[in-house]
C-alpha cells in the first residue's frame, strides 16, 4: 500500500463513528492474469514505467491522528511514524460494528512513527526500500465503540506459520576478535576493532560485515534471517550468509541478476527464504523475478517468474510472505500463492464481490488480505479477509467503516489492525476475533511510535517494527521526544490499559517478540551508551526489565547511523542490520554487526 510521506497524526485511539467504511486499499487496478514458477526466470527484461499506487487514499478511521496536524481531537490509536494533530476518535463509533480501514502509506501525525533520521538515538527511515519517505512517530488515541458489518463464513483455524525464528538466551560466544568484513564475507579490508575501550559489562561485538558496493543513488538491503548456522542477509544484488558465532562466511555469496526488491519477513520450519529481484536494469523493470534458497547451505532451490494481473494489476513491486507450506506473492490488485517447496501455482486472489481488489497481503502465523472495494463510488471501503492458505478461501469477511482505510497489521495472531481516516485526521487500533467479528479497540490519550517505513509503491501490512503480541495482550510503544517513553500492555479483550514499564535508559524501548511470557525489547542506543536487549516479565505484578546485552558505547554511533534497520535477539545474540545502503563510497558503511556475551 502506498501513503503519501507525512507526519503522523496525534491523539489517541478513539473508535470510529462512522458506519461501516468503504473504500479500502487503494484504487484497484484490475487484476491482472498470473503464472506459475518452476523454471528459471527469463533474462532481465526492460523495465516498467513506474507503477501506479494502488488507488485510494487514506480514510477516516478510527482514530488517531497519524501526522502532526490541526485537529486536537483524540483518535483510536496511535500512529507510529510521526507525532500527528489529530485526536479525534477511530472509526468505530461503538465497539462493536467492524468496520476498519487500512492504512495507507500517507499517513496523519498520529500513524505509526518512523524513525527519525538518522544520527540521532533514532532512525530517519524504515520500512521498504523502495522510496523510503521521511521518519514520523506518530501518535496514538483509542475510542471506545464503532459501527460495523461483519460477515463471517468459518471460525479461525489458521495454521501457525512455518516461519519463524529460533528464540534461545544462551549463545556461545568466543574471546577471538572481531571478524571484519567487506560484505562479501571474506575479511575485506575494514579491520576495525570495535571491541577497542569496551566497559566491563559491555557485551562484545562478536562480528561486523561491511557493506558492500552499492550505487551512488543507494540500495536496498532488505530482510534478515538468522537459523542455528547462519546470519543470512540480502544487500543490492547480493545474499551473504555469515557464521552466527564467528561471523566467517557460510556459503559463497548469491548474486542475482539484477537487484534484489523483495524477500519473504519469515522462513519455513526447514529453513528456506524466497527473494525477488528485477526483471532488468531500466525504468520499466518489475520485480517479479522470484529465488527460493536454503538459508543454511546457500543453495538455490526452485526459481520463477511472476506474471501480471489484468488491466493494471502490475508487478512494478510485489510483497511476499509465508504461512505454512504457502508463499503468498501481492500485486498492486491481486495475489497469487505458490507452493513454497516446489514453486508450483495454488491458486489466485482475484476481484471479488462488489469491486473488491486485494490490495494487501500479511502473513506468518496466518494469512491475511486487506482488499479495497467499490472505489470511485460512494460505498467505497476496506474489507478484511483470513484465508486458507492451502486453498484461498476466506475463512471470514469483515467489512470495514467507509472512511477508514487498514494500513498496517499489527499483529495477525490475533488479528490487530491499525486504522487510518484522512477526512478526519485520525487514527485506530482494532482487535478482531478469530471468526472476524469486533473484539475490542484500544482506548488511550497517550501516542504511540512504533517505526513504520514508508512504501509508496506496495502496501507493506507488517512493515511496523515496534509493537508485540501475544493471544490477550498487545504491547505498544509510546512516543517520547525527549528521555525515556514506555511499553503499555493492552487488553485485547477490553481495549483497555493493563500496565505499562517505563524504559530503563533515557532513549526510546521498542518491543521486539514475545519469548515465553517475557516480551523482549530493544532500547536504542544513546550518546553515551550502546542499545540493549531487556526482557520484561507480562506476568504477575512486577514488569521491570531486566538487562540481557548492554552494546558497548563504542559503537552507539553504528547502531544510530543505520538509515533503516533489521534487528533479531537469537540464542543469546543480538543481530542489527541495515535495510539501506547509501552507496557512499568514502563512508565504512557498515551492513550489519552481531553482539554478544
Amino acid at each position: 500500500m502506498s501513503q503519501p510521506p507525512g507526519q503522523p497524526p496525534q491523539g489517541g485511539f478513539g473508535a470510529p463513528q462512522d458506519p461501516p467504511p468503504q473504500g479500502g486499499f487503494g484504487a484497484p487496478q484490475d487484476p491482472r492474469a498470473q503464472g506459475g514458477f518452476g523454471t528459471p526466470p527469463p533474462p532481465a527484461q526492460p523495465p516498467a514505467s513506474a507503477p501506479t499506487p494502488p488507488a485510494g487514499a487514506p480514510q477516516p478511521g478510527y482514530g488517531y491522528p497519524q501526522q502532526p496536524g490541526p485537529y486536537s481531537q483524540p483518535g483510536p490509536y496511535g500512529q507510529p511514524q510521526q507525532p500527528g494533530p489529530y485526536t479525534q476518535p477511530g472509526p468505530y463509533g461503538q465497539p462493536q460494528q467492524p468496520g476498519y480501514g487500512y492504512p495507507p502509506q500517507a499517513q496523519y501525525p498520529g500513524a505509526p512513527g518512523t524513525p527519525p533520521p538518522g544520527g540521532g538515538s533514532k532512525n530517519p527511515f524504515k520500512g521498504r526500500p523502495a522510496v523510503v519517505i521521511g521518519a514520523a512517530v506518530a501518535a496514538l488515541l483509542v475510542v471506545g465503540g464503532t459501527v460495523w458489518a461483519v460477515s463471517a463464513d468459518g471460525g479461525d483455524d489458521g495454521k501457525k506459520p512455518v516461519a519463524d525464528k529460533s528464540h534461545s538466551p544462551k549463545p556461545t560466544v568466543s574471546d577471538d576478535p572481531v571478524n571484519p568484513g567487506d560484505g562479501s564475507g571474506d575479511g575485506g579490508e575494514d579491520s576495525e576493532n570495535l571491541n577497542e575501550g569496551r566497559k566491563p559489562g559491555e557485551a562484545k561485538v562478536l562480528w561486523y560485515k561491511s557493506a558492500p558496493d552499492a550505487p551512488g543513488s543507494g540500495a536496498d538491503a532488505p530482510g534478515l534471517w538468522v537459523t542455528d548456522k547462519a546470519a543470512v542477509k540480502a544487500a543490492y544484488k547480493q545474499v551473504f550468509a555469515f557464521n552466527v558465532t564467528d561471523g566467517k562466511p557460510t556459503w559463497d555469496a548469491l548474486t542475482m541478476p539484477q537487484k534484489i526488491c523483495a524477500v519473504t519477513p519469515q522462513k519455513t520450519s526447514d529453513d528456506k527464504a524466497v527473494i525477488a529481484y528485477m526483471s532488468g536494469p531500466g525504468s520499466s523493470a518489475k520485480c517479479n523475478q522470484l529465488q527460493q534458497i536454503d538459508l543454511n547451505t546457500g543453495a538455490k532451490g526452485w526459481s520463477g517468474k511472476v506474471p501480471d494481473g489484468e488491466l493494471f494489476d502490475s508487478t512494478i513491486s510485489v510483497e511476499l510472505s509465508i504461512t505454512g507450506d504457502t508463499l503468498m506473492v501481492g500485486r498492486s490488485m491481486s495475489g497469487v500463492a505458490y507452493d513454497v517447496g516446489s514453486g508450483k501455482k495454488l491458486w489466485e486472489k482475484k476481484k471479488y464481490g462488489t469491486g473488491c481488489y486485494p490490495a494487501g497481503f500479511a502473513g506468518g502465523a496466518k494469512l491475511v488480505a486487506v482488499s479495497s472495494c467499490s472505489v470511485g463510488s460512494d460505498n467505497k471501503h476496506d474489507e478484511v479477509q483470513e484465508l486458507d492458505p492451502a486453498t484461498g478461501k476466506a475463512k471470514w469477511t469483515t467489512k470495514i467503516p467507509k472512511g477508514w482505510t487498514v494500513e498496517r497489521a499489527y499483529s495477525v495472531a490475533p488479528v490487530v489492525l491499525y486504522m487510518t481516516n484522512d477526512d478526519k485526521k485520525r487514527v485506530n487500533v482494532t482487535a478482531l476475533k478469530n471468526n472476524g467479528g469486533l473484539r475490542s479497540q484500544l482506548e488511550s490519550k497517550d501516542s504511540f511510535a512504533p517505526e513504520c517505513g514508508y512504501a509508496v509503491l506496495d502496501r507493506d501490512l507488517t512493515g511496523c517494527f515496534g509493537t508485540a503480541a501475544d493471544a490477550n495482550t498487545l504491547y505498544l510503544p509510546t512516543e517520547a521526544k525527549t528521555g525515556a517513553n514506555e511499553v503499555v500492555a493492552f487488553s485485547l479483550e477490553t481495549g483497555k490499559e493493563k500496565w505499562r514499564v517505563k524504559s530503563p535508559a533515557d532513549e526510546t524501548m521498542l518491543p521486539m517478540r514475545m519469548e515465553g511470557t517475557d516480551l523482549i525489547a530493544y532500547v536504542e542506543p544513546s550518546y553515551d551508551g550502546g542499545g540493549k536487549i531487556v526482557s520484561i516479565p507480562t506476568t504477575g505484578t512486577g514488569h521491570r526489565p531486566t538487562t540481557l546485552l548492554q552494546n558497548p558505547q563504542g559503537t552507539a554511533d553504528i547502531e544510530n547511523g543505520f538509515f533503516s534497520k533489521a534487528v533479531d535477539y537469537v540464542d543469546g545474540r543480538f543481530y542489527i542490520s541495515t535495510t539501506r545502503l547509501t552507496g557512499q563510497d568514502d563512508a565504512k558503511e557498515k551492513l550489519m554487526l552481531a553482539y554478544g556475551k
